[in-house]
């Protein structure tokens, strides 16, 4: 098991936010899939989650024809930090959405407690 730690700038943590604007179903997918993360970790493997590059992974969760994307880097050997989330329209992630979270992963590893919202 790992804690699940939300990547927080400023007063915002970005990825619980944007969980917060889903419906209902779509939200409760989602966080049971966290969930699952959580109980997981590094045990977590396709069709769930998959390794994208450079310390990102992807949390993979469909709902009413919806491909949802949560990105996510290990730190350290107990935590999981949720850097980034949308909605997947592609076939592949977009750079930009890998960027993001590369973004966040090294402002997290530079300063993991300015970085780190916990629910």
């Amino acid at each position: 098991m790992v804690d699940i730690v939300f990547h927080k700038e400023g007063n915002n943590a970005p990825v619980w936010e944007w969980l917060q604007t889903l419906g209902n179903r779509a939200q409760d997918k989602c966080s049971a899939k966290i969930l699952r993360l959580r109980e997981l970790g590094r045990e977590m493997r396709r069709p769930e989650a998959d390794y994208l590059e450079d310390g990102i992974y992807e949390l993979r969760i469909s709902y009413s024809g919806l491909q949802y994307r949560i990105l996510y880097l290990f730190h350290k050997r107990r935590a999981v930090v949720l850097t980034h989330a949308f909605l997947k329209k592609t076939r592949k992630v977009p750079k930009k959405e890998i960027g993001a979270a590369l973004k966040r992963k090294e402002a997290f590893e530079r300063e993991p407690k300015a970085h780190t919202y916990i629910i």
